[in-house]
């Protein structure tokens, strides 16, 4: 490296006169003055004041003259500016490297970005430009960006005000710029820095997580991307392992038949079957209850598991029931006549099953009954008897419990998803020209 001599000269600000580090020298064109804000002609001779201002710069995030690495390089920040289009403003900090020459460090919501300037334009193609070997998408057309703020050295007669039309191309990471004014027009390849590689190449606090309601970077990858394709693979198998899991532990074993007959509008039937025996430890049961001729009608059936040692109960209900009909909409049913019923963690034993059964006859068919010639009166109303199934099996499946480690196993990946729909459509939104589509959050999670 030359000598820090051949490299740094000061000089006295005409205005103030403060001692300006020159640290580009050679290169550098214009100097603001880090005490009163002055623009000076660095390439005259005596230094010429171009603009005077009465405010001084504002607190740095990086000061002038600050050295750091980046990408093996190190690089000294010699300028600084901020820029506004009238929506969103951002700070370019200009480094420089006397064998690498100028790069830009540009900072917006407390993220940061490399830009190299490009030596020749791009290529277009498909619509937008190809810049490193990759598309880059239109993101932004034709916006204003002007110089607000000044501090340090430029390579350019730059001012407070100027203007340049910018319009931007994006890929996920990168953002190619194109700024053009009546004199010349710049492409810049912007690449989005991570958190690490900035931090600890000039110690600035490290870029915020986003959060709902927050406005990401054109160029910024979706942080949620890349977690939920991790995240699918392992969601997926976790499922197939619990399928697995409920067909080998959730198979019903040593199944026994009882049935008896229920009357519509008849007494209420009490029946008891068994023995029913748990071998050891504790199972779960599964009750089938059929009723396969019940029509226009219902059967309330109360079911108990008693342990014929200790006489503890373990109940359950069931509702066969079953309707048909027409009407304008055509014929119409609704309603079960099976229903499977299951009794949790029943301890080792012999039971008996206790059945109490109600059938009942829906609307007014037989409502009178017939007349009786003989008798001169109405007989009661009757009704065919209902064939009640019972088949008790020890084991059971437990749906609910399935479901629930189901939405266990895959609420990471679907949050993870909701949250990158959010994100892709909060920086979609910010794109000049047609609304953002359906489905175009899906390109985030292409590589």
């Amino acid at each position: 490296m030359p000598p820090e001599d051949e490299i740094t000269r000061s000089l006295s600000c005409p205005a103030c006169g403060g001692t300006i580090a020159v640290r580009a020298v050679g290169y550098t064109v214009t100097l603001a003055c880090e005490y009163c804000g002055s623009l000076i002609d660095v390439a005259h001779p005596d230094a010429k004041i171009i603009t005077r201002y009465n405010e001084t710069q504002a607190r740095l995030a990086i000061p002038l003259g600050t050295r750091g690495v980046l990408r093996g390089v190190e690089w000294e920040v010699i300028g600084w500016l901020e820029r506004s289009d009238g929506w969103a403003s951002w700070q370019e900090f200009l480094l420089f490297n006397p064998y690498e020459g100028y790069r830009w460090l540009i900072e917006q919501n407390g993220h940061w970005s490399l830009g190299t300037m490009l030596t020749k334009a791009p290529s277009y193609d498909s619509g937008g430009f190809v810049a490193g070997g990759r598309l880059h998408e239109p993101f932004y057309a034709g916006s204003t960006a002007k110089v607000t703020r000044i501090a340090g050295e430029f390579y350019w007669r730059v001012k407070i005000g100027e203007e340049v039309r910018a319009t931007d191309y994006v890929r996920s990471g990168f953002m190619l710029s194109l700024e053009a004014n009546e004199r010349e027009k710049s492409w810049t390849l912007n690449e989005l820095l991570n958190a690490q590689e900035i931090s600890t190449a000039f110690d600035v606090p490290r870029p915020p997580r986003w959060l709902p309601g927050m406005t990401p970077l054109a160029h910024q990858p979706s942080p949620f991307a890349r977690r939920f394709t991790s995240w699918l693979p392992l969601g997926v198998v976790a499922l197939i392992a619990l399928l697995v899991l409920s067909l080998l532990f959730g198979q019903t074993t040593a199944p026994q038949t009882f049935s008896f007959e229920a009357v519509p509008d008849g007494p209420a039937v009490s029946q008891t079957f068994g023995p029913i025996t748990i071998p050891s430890g504790r199972r779960a049961m599964t009750i089938d209850v059929s009723t396969s001729d019940i029509n226009q009608g219902w059967v309330d059936i109360d079911i108990a598991f008693v342990n014929r040692a200790t006489q503890e109960s373990y109940e359950a209900y069931a509702l066969n029931e079953h309707y048909e009909g027409a009407d304008a909409d055509g014929p119409w049913s609704e309603g079960s006549r099976i229903q499977t019923l299951n009794v949790a963690s029943l301890t080792a034993g012999t039971y008996d099953l206790v059945v109490d059964a109600t059938a009942h006859h829906w609307g007014n068919t037989g409502a009178f009954g017939n007349w009786n010639a003989m008798s001169g009166s109405m007989d009661a109303p009757s009704f065919s008897a209902v064939n009640v199934n019972l088949t008790v099996s020890r084991g059971a499946q437990f749906a609910s419990n399935f479901w629930l480690a189901v939405l266990f196993v895959l609420l990471p990946p679907l949050l993870l998803l909701c949250l990158h729909i959010m994100f892709e459509n909060a920086r979609l939104a910010q794109r000049d020209g047609e609304e953002v589509g359906s489905f175009e959050w899906m390109k985030g999670l292409v590589p």
